[in-house]
């Protein structure tokens, strides 16, 4: 894979496919099962898989099989790099403190509420 590019930008449907990933960070993950997971459509998936594999967040590999025997083609499998599970659990600490703060909570409050619900 070349050198890492930017930070890709964090809207709604990266962090679904993110959640999705950090759910299992070194689990390798296949597009359809992702498409099952988040609810996105692959138009959406795929796009958003290259940018973070550009941004160095997400590893790629093919599946080694022969696809006449298997009765399918070869599926690409995708897991979080450690960067990439780093950056993502960050954003998505960033987000719960813009919510708390939204909702007018006090962010030593908001971060003691969620330790109770974990």
């Amino acid at each position: 894979m070349a050198e890492p590019t930017t930070q890709p930008r964090v809207t709604t449907s990266v962090l679904k496919v993110v959640s999705a990933l950090l759910a299992d960070p070194s689990a390798e993950r296949y597009g359809l099962d992702l498409v099952h997971e988040t609810g996105l459509a692959s138009g959406t998936l795929y796009p958003i898989l290259l940018r973070l594999e550009r941004a160095g967040w997400v590893a790629t590999r093919w599946e080694d099989i022969d696809p006449v025997a298997e009765g399918r083609p070869s599926r690409r499998y995708y897991r979080l790099t450690q960067r990439g599970a780093a950056e993502a659990r960050r954003e998505i600490a960033m987000l719960r403190q813009h919510f708390a703060r939204a909702a007018g909570e006090p962010p030593a409050r908001a971060a003691v509420r969620r330790a109770r619900h974990a």
